[in-house]
């Protein structure tokens, strides 16, 4: 099968010819379709995140069609249109994996990180984190739901019942997330990059109260804030935005620094949580709303050969929406 690997951190994609996989016990092999390049690919390539399995085929926002099933699977079968994420095992016995948490395994193994991923031809997949896709849904559409929808969903989750609700950087979790939000009746602003005129314009589109700059104050306090871009700065910022009582979630899986700020920016009962990973409750319960409001991607493809221009469009921020890797 054709692949990109990552040979080492901080190196470039390169192209190569390998064994076609095979699947294991309650396993699935996939012929991939479509896989959605994320912003934690970016961290996996540039060292930050520590140990990755090498070389490593990256990619965790994967749509495709079961082409053999390993001895014990029975949820799937030949054919099947199925997603895979970025929690690709846990190890069911622990505290957290027995309460519903398995986000939290200390043994997890993640997809494109430790586990070869979606920027190949094929990819194996434990059977018991793969999804069924809506047929709503394309290849290239249904890509980017499978982190960026499910890790926004949880995100948004865990700010609880507001109405108005700050997004900083509007990238492919946010440009779902809006839709959501707007879906449950809140009212959302949108902070980009000083000057993004294309992503501000993007969620005014998606139906923004307000876009601007992210060292600007909203036009009004927030209820609560997400913050998908990974600087730690913002997170004074969404402080100072957000009214007591206030939550302001960190939805990445990596943030630079955060830097020392005043207590009176967290006093009055404010909040300051992360979401790490995802349940398979929160893939079912997303990709079940996704189709009914419904929420629509937006895309830009680009071939399996050109993933590394798909990489660099996303880390210098010119993707508008999700870049997507097709086959």
């Amino acid at each position: 099968m054709r692949a990109m690997i990552l040979p080492q951190p901080r190196a470039s994609l390169i192209p190569a010819l390998l064994p076609d996989p095979e699947p294991g016990p309650g396993q699935i092999l996939i012929a991939v379709h479509a896989c959605a390049v994320c912003r934690t690919d970016l961290h996996v390539m540039d060292g930050e995140l520590p140990h990755p399995k090498l070389p490593l085929i990256p990619g965790h926002e994967i749509i495709g069609s079961v082409l053999e099933t390993g001895s014990g699977v029975e949820r799937f079968h030949l054919g099947d249109r199925v997603g895979i994420a970025w929690l690709g095992w846990s190890c069911g016995e622990c505290v957290y994996c027995r309460s519903g948490r398995e986000n939290l395994c200390d043994r997890a193994r993640y997809t494109g990180y430790q586990i070869d991923g979606g920027y190949a031809e094929m990819a194996v997949a434990d059977a018991r984190y793969a999804f069924p896709v809506d047929p709503f849904y394309t290849d290239i559409e249904a890509a980017p739901l499978m982190c960026a929808g499910l890790i926004g969903y949880r995100a948004l989750r865990a700010v609880g019942e507001v109405t108005r609700l700050g997004l900083y950087g509007f990238g492919a979790a946010a440009h779902i997330v809006i839709q959501i939000a707007r879906h449950w009746g809140q009212r959302v602003f949108a902070f980009t990059r000083t000057g993004d005129e294309a992503a501000q314009a993007l969620a005014r589109d998606l139906g923004a109260a307000w876009a601007g700059g992210s060292e600007e104050p909203p036009p009004e306090p927030l209820d609560a804030a997400i913050l998908f871009a990974p600087v730690g700065a913002l997170v004074p910022m969404a402080l100072r935005a957000v009214v007591k009582g206030g939550t302001v979630v960190c939805a990445g899986i990596h943030m630079s620094d955060i830097p020392s700020f005043p207590y009176d920016i967290l006093w009055g009962e404010r909040v300051i949580r992360s979401v790490a990973n995802l349940t398979r409750r929160d893939g079912e319960e997303f990709l079940a709303l996704a189709p009914r409001i419904p929420v629509r991607t937006r895309t830009t493809p680009f071939p399996l050969a050109q993933a590394n221009k798909a990489v660099e469009a996303l880390r210098c921020g010119t993707v508008t929406g999700a870049a997507v890797l097709t086959f």
